[in-house]
C-alpha cells in the first residue's frame, strides 16, 4: 500500500492505478474508506477500461494516519487537495460519495483547472450544520462544557470534538453561489434516509454550471451500492468522460 507523507508527516494511503485521461478520484464517505463497494466496482472499470484511477483514505479512516475523532472537514479537504497536487496527473472526474461529495465541491473550487467534472454520490454538503442542528440537548451541551460528545447515528458509534462542527461551518459551500462552469451529474436515492434527495437541488440551484443533471433513484438508499445503482454509477462516468 503506497501511502502520500503530507506536510505534517502524516500518512494518508492511497492506491494509483495508471491509465487514459481524463482520469477518475473516488473520494469516501464519513467512517467509510477506499475498500467500499462503489470504490471497489469503479476501480474495477477503470482497470477494464485503462482509465486513470486513484482512491485514498481520508487521515483517521482506513489505513491513513490517526484517530477518526481528530479531523475535520479542513483536514479531510486538505488530503483531497494533497492528492490532486501530488499524486493525480492529467484532469480529473472527482467521484464524491456522501461526505466525500462535501469534499469534492471544496476541491472543485480550489483546484478548478485540475477538474474535468464531478459526479456526486448521495452529495451531503454541509452536513455538519444539519448534524448538530439535530444533535439531542446532551450532546450540545458537552460540546459547549466538555468540547466532545460520543452520538450514535444509523448504525455507528461516532467521537466528535467541537472544532469538527467549528471546521465544517468555515467550509459551507451551499450558503453562496458555487462557481464552478463544468459539467455535473448528481445521482440520489429517493429512499436515502440519511441525506435528503433535495440536498441534490440545493447544489444544482447554487452552481452557475449549464451542464448540471440529477438522476434521482426511485428505490434506492444512502448507499446506491446495488447492482442497478452501481450500473447508473457507471453509466454516469461512461458519459460524463465523453465529454472532453
Amino acid at each position: 500500500m503506497p501511502y502520500f507523507i503530507n506536510n505534517l508527516n502524516q500518512k494518508i494511503a492511497y492506491k494509483y492505478y495508471r491509465g487514459k485521461s481524463p482520469g477518475i478520484i473516488f473520494i469516501h464517505g464519513l467512517s467509510s474508506d477506499m475498500q467500499g463497494s462503489k470504490a471497489l466496482h469503479i476501480e474495477k472499470y477503470a482497470k477494464l477500461n485503462k482509465i486513470n484511477f486513484i482512491k485514498f483514505d481520508c487521515r483517521g479512516h482506513g489505513k491513513s494516519f490517526g484517530k477518526f475523532e481528530d479531523f475535520t472537514i479542513e483536514d479531510w479537504k486538505k488530503d483531497l487537495l494533497d492528492i490532486l497536487d501530488n499524486i493525480a496527473k492529467g484532469p480529473q472526474i472527482l467521484i464524491g460519495s456522501s461526505m466525500g461529495g462535501w469534499l469534492m465541491l471544496l476541491a472543485a473550487l480550489k483546484r478548478k483547472s485540475k477538474i474535468h467534472s464531478l459526479i456526486g454520490l448521495a452529495a451531503a454538503p454541509d452536513f455538519t450544520k444539519y448534524m448538530f442542528r439535530d444533535f439531542p440537548k446532551k450532546n450540545k451541551n458537552d460540546l459547549k462544557k466538555l468540547g466532545i460528545t460520543s452520538v450514535k447515528l444509523g448504525d455507528y458509534k461516532y467521537t466528535f470534538k467541537k472544532k469538527f462542527f467549528a471546521e465544517g461551518n468555515k467550509n459551507l459551500v451551499l450558503n453562496k453561489k458555487i462557481n464552478f462552469n463544468k459539467s455535473m451529474i448528481l445521482i440520489h436515492g429517493l429512499k436515502d434516509l440519511t441525506v435528503p434527495h433535495n440536498e441534490a437541488i440545493k447544489i444544482l440551484k447554487k452552481t452557475n454550471s449549464k451542464n448540471i443533471q440529477i438522476r434521482f433513484l426511485k428505490d434506492s438508499d444512502h448507499s446506491l451500492s446495488s447492482t442497478s445503482d452501481l450500473k447508473v454509477i457507471i453509466n454516469a462516468i461512461s458519459e460524463i468522460r465523453a465529454k472532453q
